[in-house]
């Protein structure tokens, strides 16, 4: 073998001797066990307030349509369009010289007939609207019933006008409706008097729910579940190791939970950095799942 040959075959050997070093400590690396990375917070003394929210339209009490009792003419009419009007006001007259009276306090929102015109029996007159006695009527889940109370105090946030008002349960029916399987009972807010406030505006009715003072609090987002539901958080043992200890949970607020035993004021905990929601689950406003004590 000439010794070119020669050289080409030590070359080509030693590029393969290299390629498989170089493959060995891929795999090599590839291998290693990967080493977790953690963040860390500290539980804190803090409040934790619940509410139950619900979404309406903003309503009046109070509204009448005036209707003709029989056929009649008109002769006079007394308002117009946009008046203030009182209970026993006289809205219409009638050739035969009878009058027709409101039967509510409100507005003249609409007329719908002119003077001299021959109407028909039930035909509709005019609308009259109370604006000043404003409510919204709400959808409750049956396993909401409990914790609203008539009487109960209400915060409404209206979109529209950036603006909450203050509100009161005025009652609660007493038969639901079924809507696609699950029961829903009507409350109605009864709401405080607002200029600004508009019928047909939309709104979020809030009541208080549960409350916690001074009690220990983590992040949603730190405890984790395991497969029986059991809450539990990461802590560094004496040897510096992170391992599980399990808690107990109390109610929530959608971003942090009352943690009632497993750990203390000041505790480091300790989750990892990819772990954004928890593994497990919270009802919002509730207590966890597998915790109602």
């Amino acid at each position: 073998m000439s010794s070119k040959r020669k050289s080409k075959l030590k070359k080509r050997i030693f590029m393969i001797v290299a390629v498989v070093i170089v493959l060995l400590l891929v795999v090599g690396v590839a291998l290693q066990p990967k080493k977790t990375s953690y963040e860390s917070v500290d539980a804190k003394t803090g409040d934790i307030n619940t509410y139950y929210t619900f979404s309406g339209n903003v309503e009046t009490k109070n509204r009448e349509t005036v209707l003709s009792e029989s056929v009649l003419q008109m002769k006079d009419i007394k308002v117009k369009e946009g008046d203030i009007v009182k209970e026993g006001d006289v809205l219409f007259t009638t050739t035969t010289d009878d009058k027709i009276k409101a039967k509510i306090n409100g507005e003249v929102s609409k007329i719908n007939v002119e003077e001299n015109a021959q109407v028909m029996a039930g035909t509709s007159l005019m609308e009259i609207v109370d604006y000043d006695n404003l409510q919204i009527s709400v959808k409750v889940d049956e396993y909401d019933m409990a914790e609203l109370k008539v009487g109960e105090e209400a915060t409404v946030s209206i979109g529209a006008i950036d603006k909450e008002v203050n509100g009161t349960i005025q009652s609660i029916s007493k038969e639901g409706q079924v809507v696609n399987g699950v029961t829903f009972f009507t409350a109605v807010i009864d709401l405080a008097k607002d200029e600004d406030v508009r019928v047909g505006m939309s709104a979020e009715v809030k009541v208080a729910g549960e409350s916690a003072k001074s009690v220990v609090i983590l992040p949603m987002n730190v405890i984790q579940f395991d497969n029986n539901n059991q809450p539990y958080v990461y802590l560094m043992d004496d040897k510096g190791k992170v391992v599980n200890t399990t808690i107990t949970t109390g109610i929530n607020d959608g971003t942090n939970v009352e943690i009632t035993s497993g750990i203390n004021s000041g505790d480091v905990v300790y989750y990892k950095d990819n772990s954004s929601t928890t593994s497990g689950g919270f009802g919002f406003g509730g207590r966890n799942g597998g915790n109602n004590q």
